[in-house]
């Protein structure tokens, strides 16, 4: 199986052999359970304090044989534990439970549960070839809503000089080039406010996610191309499912230099 290989300038400068991981079968399951695992590794724990809503010295004595004003039954409230030795507004209080007012919360998240899903290592792997293999079918990237070029087959291999480009400026004009330009500006006229408290919290809004370059070497690449809107940048040997498939779905638009190519075949699969 072979794949024309584009110049920097937009035209076919030759052939390359691609490896055989490309003809793997798509499997959108596994592709869904490595990118959930690849997700819920990086949840941070949270939960309250455990003393939150205890820190009083609210007591319940179901003796009857206690005189009234040291029982709390028997005296028309509820069985329920109630602060003593405080001023009469406060006197008699309930306390410690969680319909009490300032009481603790009835089921908390317990920071010590562990939400991170598992996948077998095969399986990631298998998951990964998968995904790969999805960004050479020109109707997978399509039907995943990227604006695709129609002059090119897939999957796209551009020179190995690409990886060089320092500039962001260059690299927008092989985008125009090549035909990638419409899918970038679609996703940065997608940015919009995103729902919920995660917009204080640094990430206030959202876009969809473009182009992703695979090469072999990054430093240049990654400099030039980080700040054009929803393109990544990753070296071959760092390549993951969830990058490959943004929301568990594969197809993503992606733009392979001759070099990484060379780097997925001499890896054992």
């Amino acid at each position: 199986m072979k794949a024309a290989v584009l110049s920097v300038e937009g035209n076919k400068s030759g052939e390359i052999e691609l490896p055989g991981v490309f003809s793997e079968e798509l499997n959108r399951v596994l592709i869904k359970r490595a990118v959930l695992a690849s997700q819920s590794s990086r949840v941070q724990p949270k939960g309250p304090n455990k003393s939150a809503g205890r820190n009083y010295t609210a007591t319940y004595i179901g003796s009857r044989k206690k005189p009234q004003q040291y029982r709390t039954i028997n005296v028309g409230h509820a069985r329920l534990p109630r602060l003593k030795n405080r001023r009469h507004l406060l006197s008699g209080q309930v306390a410690l439970v969680p319909q009490a007012v300032k009481g603790p919360r009835a089921h908390p998240p317990k920071p010590e549960k562990n939400n991170e899903e598992k996948i077998n290592r095969q399986e990631k792997r298998k998951a990964l070839r998968s995904a790969i293999a999805a960004t050479s079918v020109k109707e997978l990237v399509s039907a995943r809503g990227h604006i695709v070029p129609k002059r090119f087959e897939f999957p796209l291999v551009v020179e190995k000089r690409f990886e060089g480009i320092d500039k962001t400026k260059k690299v927008v004009e092989v985008f125009e080039k090549i035909g990638l330009i419409e899918d970038v500006k679609k996703s940065k006229s997608s940015r919009k406010i995103r729902a919920g408290k995660g917009k204080k919290r640094g990430r206030k809004y959202k876009k969809t996610k473009s182009v992703l370059l695979v090469v072999e070497n990054s430093k240049k690449i990654f400099m030039a191309a980080r700040n054009i809107a929803g393109v990544d940048v990753v070296e071959a040997r760092n390549l993951n499912t969830e990058l490959l498939a943004p929301g568990t779905v594969p197809g993503r638009l992606t733009l392979w230099s001759e070099s990484a190519l060379k780097v997925l075949g001499e890896k054992k699969w």
